[in-house]
């Protein structure tokens, strides 16, 4: 199952983690939410709240961009952890 990336198009967190998925060449589904938070209903049934970016990676779900980064290095980076 591919990674998804909830997101809005102008956000900078958002910019940074695309950045990080291209960089490390993941392939990703996008799924583009509206900008008015509380319109974001598909973030909130995946996440519990309405901010982006979040990340899904099968039935992990994150949702801080420095987590996001963090668990993209560990898991298909360079710092990626053996066996996973």
């Amino acid at each position: 199952m591919p990674l998804t990336l909830y997101h809005v198009a102008w956000c900078p967190d958002c910019e940074v983690v695309r950045d990080k998925l291209a960089d490390l060449h993941i392939d990703y589904e996008q799924v583009i939410v509206p900008d008015i938070r509380p319109m974001r209903k598909v973030v909130h049934e995946v996440s519990g709240q309405y901010f982006v970016p979040v990340l899904k990676d099968g039935d992990l779900v994150l949702t801080e961009t420095d987590d996001i980064l963090d668990y993209l290095d560990k898991t298909y980076g360079q710092d990626r952890i053996p066996g996973r």
